[in-house]
């Protein structure tokens, strides 16, 4: 076998456009795609050709192309116009985080993430986390947030999809090419590859490391394909979600410890460490081990500093969406690594259960980051209360309701999900910097001076631009099963820029409900061959490689998309990734979701889809649980909870077929003589108005910074620097639990028991507090109440601090006294209860104390 060295020869640029290599090597590209206009400008047939990707063009390009596009002064002002657009962007001072915090300018909070979907260029992403994650570090950088990210470089990167004549889907792996991506190999102060290593069982594991730039922030992603480590080793970063689970282990033990360690190399001491899913949860063991090795302190001292520095996110509302690692094999990976924080065995595996006798067989990743995180959140509203609920049992004596998980809702990074011809009309009619207020409502008031005419030209020409790409996918992975010219023509011929085009893009998961509107055949058959009032449905989406029944659900809507009736009607493209969810999320009319409720976290494609005017058609889950108005788009069902399964789904398949046949169909071929359905337009504009501001990655950061990173950065400086208060700390919580048990807190009488009161009516509550061990500053006592329930419990909570009237420190008695003031008719119950309090707890909940009165 042949044996080539590599040569790379790049075409020199002309020194008077010699700066576009170094914007193709910043991602700020992917959302500023002026940019790449540039390269249509040199040569159209050869960026086609290089798939729109920026460092591949000019590797490729002609010499004497990029001569001509040097002399062409039409080249020439386009160049000049993005270049000084791209230094006062990367050079701006007046960023909103350098407004809103000026005395935080010096923090730096560090992104973890198993993937990340910042370009189609660069496969290291599989779905909905991956994308939120690159859109999270895009508006980080327009928002001027100082975060350095980290991850893996797979350089298989993610499967690409066949479709074949079967429908079955088969994955496809191919390497991802670096050099011709816009990732660059870190080095040392010697110009030499930065190399690290992090100990396996036996041996160490030795990673190289690169960088992407997009736009203010640096993305390091660490790779162990490199000679020195063995077969087994290189292939540890090969794939995402690849291999069984020990592959699976010694990934996240590479990102979570392997990336602090990286950042140290780096010279970089992130105040804030923000783990994005369980993925990277043993960075904390990583920061534990340096506290104890570095400040000689014990293991909970060392575990109490690094809460105060860490976030973490779940995304998952069940709980088989966590990794859980069988014991054996933490044990193999970690069994010499324990020793080294003061653990036992049993100290070390209880980190990842919860609160237990004995040991749970598996170790729970999200579990393990809940139980060090300092904050943590869910990524809506209703996923929030679905956190409470699923984690309850890692605080088992506080309610769900008040567990230490908050909530930030996801949302997109508006600038790469916008369609080009969508932000010319935003440019033109919007106030002037839009884009630097993104998150603010009052921006997307004036959506309204749009007129429809040219808000629904815009939107035709990308529905044309989309049916033109199902017709090129569709046709290329036909033709290629051996499907003849005559089938392939019949299907296509029918897509029709005039028909009303039902979109469904996301991973194929049985949860997500992919074929429900397929539930009654015959009914949707009705609907969709309406000679007057035609339907499309196009469908995307990848299934995990292992799941064999995501992969069914492809099989069957292919098989459906043959039959007679269904053919040119609906339409399964293949191989879905960022280009084509800019073409669907821009080309569609209506935008489908259907999950099985609460099971959709927060599913951020809908926002895509209503950026863009697509109105959205969905379950009141995630996002759109928030989001949905009645004016803005349509619900699939209701808040209802259902004993079945099956019950459920003909609940929701009749509400999509009620709801298109009534509303949604009749709405959109309500049209005037300009082909403009004024109703359908307000739906188009409010649901712009609406979603685009809130539901935007630019709210988002702002939610974290505000809600999560600022209050860790400012209580880390004020209190987790000093080690002696970190320590004095350490032994007030050991003392709390030590003492809790004998703490006691009864009612005293008062006038409020069992009486009838008018509504208004003022209600003075006393107790009494019992504290022989503890002081009395280090506790709060509440009256909880709230409406009454025939089981004995309360609704709509509510929680009001007691004031201390009067001490008998002799007898270590306190009492409190509050004031109910209920406003509203109805059966009332209340209750008396006491929890810590100390200035440098993050969250009081954390510590899962909580004494009740006893009757």
């Amino acid at each position: 076998m042949y044996v080539f060295n590599r040569i790379t020869v790049n075409p020199q640029l002309p020194k008077r456009i010699g700066r576009i290599t170094e914007i193709a090597n910043n991602l700020w590209w992917s959302w500023n795609t002026e940019f790449l206009r540039l390269f249509k400008m040199i040569d159209i047939d050869l960026w086609e050709r290089c798939n729109k990707n920026p460092v591949k063009f000019l590797k490729s390009v002609e010499q004497e192309k990029l001569e001509n596009a040097a002399r062409d002064i039409a080249f020439i002002k386009e160049y000049d116009k993005i270049v000084s657009n791209f230094d006062s962007y990367m050079n701006s001072k007046s960023t909103w985080f350098n407004s809103k915090y000026p005395d935080n300018r010096n923090d730096l909070i560090a992104y973890f993430s198993a993937e990340y979907g910042l370009d189609q260029t660069i496969a290291i992403y599989s779905g909905g986390l991956g994308i939120l994650s690159g859109d999270h570090l895009k508006s980080a950088s327009d928002l001027g947030i100082p975060l350095v990210a980290v991850g893996l470089l797979y350089k298989n990167g993610y499967f690409n999809q066949i479709i074949d004549r079967y429908g079955m889907q088969r994955p496809e792996y191919r390497d991802l090419d670096i050099y011709d991506l816009p990732i660059t190999p870190v080095k040392d102060l010697d110009g030499n590859d930065l190399i690290l290593f992090i100990k396996f069982p036996k041996r160490r594991i030795y990673l190289k490391v690169w960088e992407i730039n997009v736009g203010r922030i640096k993305l390091y992603l660490m790779d162990s394909d490199i000679d020195i480590n063995n077969v087994e080793d290189r292939d540890t970063t090969a794939r995402l979600y690849g291999g069984d689970q020990e592959m699976r282990i010694r990934q996240e033990i590479i990102l979570g410890m392997g990336g602090v360690s990286l950042l140290r190399r780096l010279g970089l001491t992130p105040t804030v460490y923000h783990m994005n899913e369980g993925h990277s949860a043993f960075l904390n063991l990583e920061l534990i081990k340096n506290t104890i090795k570095e400040k000689q302190v014990s293991f909970d001292v060392a575990r109490d500093i690094a809460s105060s520095k860490t976030v973490f996110t779940t995304h998952t509302p069940v709980p088989a969406g966590n990794d859980i690692f069988p014991l054996d094999l933490v044990e193999k990976y970690f069994k010499d690594f324990w020793p080294r924080l003061g653990l036992t065995r049993e100290e070390f595996l209880k980190l990842g259960m919860k609160p237990c006798e004995g040991l749970e067989p598996g170790f729970n990743m999200g579990i393990f980051a809940l139980k060090i995180a300092g904050k943590k959140n869910g990524v809506s509203k209703l996923h929030g209360e679905v956190s409470r609920e699923l984690f309850a049992d890692v605080w088992p004596h506080i309610a769900p309701s008040e567990s230490p998980i908050t909530y930030v809702t996801n949302g997109i990074h508006t600038c790469t999900w916008l369609a080009p011809k969508m932000k010319e009309l935003y440019n033109k009619y919007l106030m002037p910097y839009w884009q630097d207020n993104i998150h603010e409502d009052y921006v997307w008031e004036k959506i309204r001076t749009i007129p429809d005419e040219k808000m629904w030209k815009v939107h035709m020409e990308r529905k044309e631009k989309l049916i033109a790409l199902v017709k090129e996918n569709v046709t290329r992975r036909l033709r290629r099963e051996g499907v003849s010219y005559e089938e392939i023509t019949e299907a296509t011929s029918k897509l029709n820029p005039e028909a009303l085009t039902i979109g469904f893009g996301r991973r194929f998961a049985t949860y997500k409900r992919a074929t429900l509107i397929f539930k009654d055949l015959e009914r949707i058959t009705q609907i969709l061959n309406d000679e007057n009032r035609p339907v499309q449905l196009i469908f995307a989406g990848k299934a995990h490689p292992a799941d064999r029944e995501g992969a069914d659900l492809i099989k069957y809507i292919h098989e459906i998309s043959m039959k007679p009736q269904f053919k040119g009607k609906i339409f399964i493209l293949e191989n879905y990734n960022i280009e084509i969810s800019r073409y669907m999320v821009s080309g569609v009319d209506v935008w489908l979701n259907n999950p099985r409720r609460p099971m959709e976290a927060s599913g951020t494609s809908g926002q895509k889809a209503s950026v863009n005017g697509v109105v959205n058609f969905s379950v009141l889950d995630g996002w759109w649980a928030e989001g949905y108005n009645q004016k803005n788009g349509w619900a699939i069902g209701t808040n209802k909870e259902y004993s079945s399964y099956e019950e459920q789904d003909i609940a929701d398949s009749n509400s999509i077929y009620y709801t298109l046949e009534n509303k949604i169909i009749p709405t959109y071929y309500d049209k005037d003589r300009n082909g403009i359905s004024k109703s359908w337009m307000e739906y188009m504009k409010n649901s712009i108005m609406t979603t685009a501001g809130k539901y935007s990655t630019a709210r988002m950061l702002v939610d974290y910074t505000r809600k999560l990173y600022i209050p860790l950065c400012n209580l880390t400086k004020k209190y987790y620097t000093d080690l002696n208060r970190v320590t004095e700390y350490d032994a007030w919580k050991a003392s709390m639990y030590s003492n809790w048990k004998d703490v006691k807190i009864e009612q005293i009488e008062s006038n409020a028991d069992n009486i009838t009161v008018d509504a208004g009516e003022e209600i003075e509550v006393r107790c009494e507090v019992t504290l022989p061990n503890i002081d009395s500053n280090s506790i709060r006592a509440e009256v909880y109440y709230g409406k009454f329930l025939e089981n004995g419990t309360v609704q709509d909570i509510k929680i009001i601090p007691m004031k201390m009237e009067k001490r008998d420190e002799e007898n270590r008695k306190y009492y409190y006294v509050a004031k109910i003031n209920l406003t509203t008719g109805g059966n009332y119950g209340y209750s008396f209860r006491v929890m810590p309090q100390n200035e440098m707890l993050l969250d009081s909940e954390n510590m899962d104390l909580v004494k009740w009165i006893e009757k």
